[in-house]
């Protein structure tokens, strides 16, 4: 591998001779935006654009999005490497998720650039998670190249974005370098990039030059013993777990015998298998991987997020990925409803615990416990979102379980005062809707922070708000907006309780009997309500079958069947007319149910239960309240 330049003199350590050099040859970028502001696009194009695929090669749209929930949900959720070559130079790529909720995923693979491409929309702005993953970039000195995305866009704003931007990096730089950034302008949808925004719109080539220009080359020391952290993981059938990270000295080869020093400082010895570099959206096998490469290490099972590979005879540790702390937690439990076992693979509480912490080893930002009861695991995370995708993923892989309603996680000072998550809201809507969504607010213990009007009907509205008061309202602004707006939030920090929020909902339609809903029971449950099921859909007694349009919950038999008789005439069931049911996602699932009721979550289902199926348990619970 040739590497250019001398970078510094020799200077004698204590155990050996440093060597530092600059490769020229590689570079590694990150790239973090705040949600949808277009990182997994541009990636797209730097791909294509680099001639790593075949011309007849037909790879579609967002390529690095492959987890089947990305491309449903149309988020990055998990961050990625890609490797790109441009005029003999290497260009490492990690795409990041843009979502608050997957901050974590952004907060490990941070540590493995030098520098990071700050996308931001040229109608938003700068959003919450942008300001998050650039303060994350400046703790570690990455070099910054900002773009702004979607400049074709009718409403676009570059000045005013730019202006927000300059304002943005003043406040969160700590030094006078990070103030020195190269802009770009940009449309990911077409791959073009300009250095204004006026330049002939042709490709991605001002980028690739701006990264190669910009983003400084790795300074390391190949003489120095093998450091590596452990960053990211994966997982074959065929070669098993792979260890990802960035190597910081030394170099490695197959084969080798290395140390693995995991969080606790405790040493063992392990045998790399083979050692990979990233060609594309492929690993490809070398020979040897030198300092600065980002790489992918077979044979080390037991490998962890956060652990040092090293050299085996001087295996000194780094410092382990320092993660901000869940706000948010909710109880994984055995599905103990009348129909368990018959749709899961996995329903056993060892099942259960065995895939909960196994999460863990490459969820970073998780929090597994277990519960008051053998049958329980608390599970913690950074959002809503966080923990549903976990749902829906082990609901895909057969198992069958039960959630309760999300908790926000509380922390006290050192006067014993307890002290919630509390968040900034950023609302973009028409403002005709400000009316409702400030009252719906208002019993949320928000505070209205500040509010922009840009003159043509838009408004951006800011709040701070309790974590625990945005439980349930993103389905609740969808309504109020009737789909005309965008929300996002980011943890602020921890301030004192602010008292009990109350609930908007309306009591819930119960199931009195097991059996299978009727068109005649369903019939008379609409009279009292909205349904949530059709016809001969099988229930059970405590299962949620509807809303009450009362605030007190209602038993019904939606079971129940008209009687015959010899009189009627046997067409005069026709002009019964269903109201189509409510069909409910698993998110607005988990946003709905109060707190003595539970989302039953199995691989073809998602039912609404009760905590206590029957009558009397439900009276004697409440009682004892």
């Amino acid at each position: 591998m040739q590497i250019i330049q001398n970078a510094m003199t020799e200077t004698e350590h204590e155990t050996h001779t440093s060597h530092f050099v600059r490769r020229t040859d590689i570079r590694n970028v990150a790239i973090i935006a705040h949600v949808d502001h277009g990182k997994t696009t541009l990636v797209d194009g730097l791909l294509k654009q680099s001639h790593i695929f075949r011309d007849n090669q037909q790879m579609g749209e967002l390529i690095m999005d492959s987890n089947d929930q990305e491309r449903e949900r149309g988020i990055t959720i998990l961050a990625k490497n890609t490797a790109i070559s441009y005029r003999g130079t290497k260009i490492n790529i990690i795409d990041t998720p843009g979502h608050a909720d997957f901050g974590g995923e952004v907060e490990r693979v941070l540590n493995m650039a030098d520098g990071c491409i700050l996308l931001i929309d040229a109608v938003e702005g700068p959003m919450p998670q942008t300001r998050f993953v650039l303060q994350k970039a400046f703790e570690l000195n990455l070099k910054p190249i900002v773009i702004i995305n979607k400049i074709d866009r009718r409403d676009a704003r570059i000045e005013q974005v730019l202006a927000w931007t300059n304002d943005l990096f003043l406040e969160l730089a700590t030094q006078d370098e990070h103030l020195d950034f190269t802009v770009l302008y940009a449309i990911g949808r077409e791959g073009v990039a300009m250095y204004h925004p006026d330049d002939e719109r042709v490709s991605l080539e001002p980028l690739f030059e701006t990264i190669i220009k910009e983003i400084p080359a790795p300074l390391v020391d190949l003489e120095a013993p093998l450091q590596m952290l452990v960053a990211a993981l994966d997982y074959d059938d065929y070669k098993g777990k792979y260890a990802i990270g960035r190597i910081i000295r030394g170099h490695i080869t197959p084969n080798t015998t290395v140390a693995r020093i995991n969080r606790a400082g405790e040493i063992s010895r392990q045998k790399i298998t083979l050692v990979l570099t990233y060609k594309g959206l492929q690993r490809v096998e070398v020979d040897e991987a030198q300092a600065g490469d980002i790489v992918a290490l077979t044979g080390i099972a037991d490998a962890n997020i956060g652990e040092t590979i090293a050299d085996i005879d001087r295996p000194e540790a780094l410092p382990t990925i320092t993660i901000t702390e869940p706000t948010l937690k909710m109880t994984f439990g055995v599905n103990s409803s009348p129909f368990a076992g018959r749709e899961g693979r996995f329903q056993t509480s060892r099942q259960l615990r065995a895939r909960l912490y196994r999460e863990l080893e490459t969820n970073v930002s998780l929090r597994v416990e277990d519960g008051n009861s053998p049958d329980e695991f608390v599970v913690s995370g950074r959002g809503e979102l966080h923990l549903s995708v976990l749902i829906e993923t082990m609901r895909r892989e057969g198992y069958e379980f039960q959630v309760s309603r999300p908790e926000v996680i509380t922390r006290t000072d050192e006067h014993d005062h307890v002290l919630e998550p509390i968040e900034k809201l950023i609302i973009d809507t028409k403002d005709t809707f400000i009316g409702v969504l400030t009252e719906n607010l208002a019993s949320r213990k928000a505070q209205l922070a500040n509010m922009t009007n840009d003159g043509n009907g838009n408004v951006r509205i800011e709040y701070t708000i309790p974590t625990r008061g945005l439980i349930g309202f993103r389905n609740a602004f969808l309504t109020l907006t009737k789909g005309n707006g965008a929300m996002n939030s980011i943890l602020l920090g921890f301030e004192p309780w602010l008292g009990k929020i109350g609930t908007n909902r309306m009591g819930a339609l119960v199931a009195s009997e097991l059996g299978s809903a009727m068109t005649y029971g369903l019939n008379n449950a609409q009279q009292r309500g909205d349904t949530f099921i059709e016809p001969s859909t099988p229930v059970y007694e405590g299962m949620i079958v509807g809303l009450n349009s009362r605030p007190d919950d209602m038993v019904v038999n939606v079971c129940k069947e008209k009687q015959k008789t010899n009189i009627r005439s046997s067409t005069s069931d026709i002009s019964v007319r269903l109201t189509p049911p409510i069909i409910m996602s698993l998110e607005q699932s988990l946003d709905f149910i109060n707190n003595d009721e539970l989302v039953e979550v199995t691989p073809q289902n998602i039912r609404l239960r009760k905590r206590y199926l029957t009558q009397h348990e439900r009276s004697r619970a409440r009682e004892q309240e």
